[in-house]
């Protein structure tokens, strides 16, 4: 003889839980502005890094694989797709900030071709992230 189980009652949400998650979701996004900062100022000093007399590009691959990251990252933790916007707006006005000349004549970032290419694929990554998460199915699913 088999017995049936017993009905139990779904758990009641506490009475924390929104507050909680609506926390931990803004900590999700100062992190991802705060991180966006960060990879931004890195970027900048790897932009005229040379080696044997000869620029390279490492801060390109940097920010590419950085703003892929933080765009991933910002989505899953806010849940919204327009979250994309948080480290994207941060980087934008550092990078157009630092290829601004000083009062002194000093721009940290030169117009050389990492320069230029360092801005657009930053921007274009953002840009592509923040159309791929317009497309995705659910929200924040990639």
């Amino acid at each position: 003889m088999s017995v049936a189980p017993q009905e139990q009652e779904p758990p009641r949400p506490s009475r924390l839980r929104r507050p909680v998650d609506i926390g931990l979701r803004a900590a999700g996004g100062a992190v991802a502005v705060v991180a966006a900062v960060a990879t931004a100022v890195l970027e900048l000093l790897l932009a005229p890094l040379r080696i044997g007399g000869h620029l390279v590009g490492v801060a390109v691959l940097v920010a590419v694989v950085a703003n892929i990251a933080l765009s991933w990252f910002v989505v899953e933790t806010v849940g919204r797709r327009w979250a994309v916007a948080l480290p994207a707006l941060p980087w934008v006005v550092i990078m157009v900030a630092a290829a601004d000349r000083t009062s002194e004549g000093d721009v940290l970032l030169v117009g050389n071709w990492v320069g230029l290419i360092l801005v657009v694929a930053g921007a274009m990554t953002f840009a592509v992230m923040a159309f791929r998460s317009i497309l995705a199915p659910a929200p924040g699913r990639y």
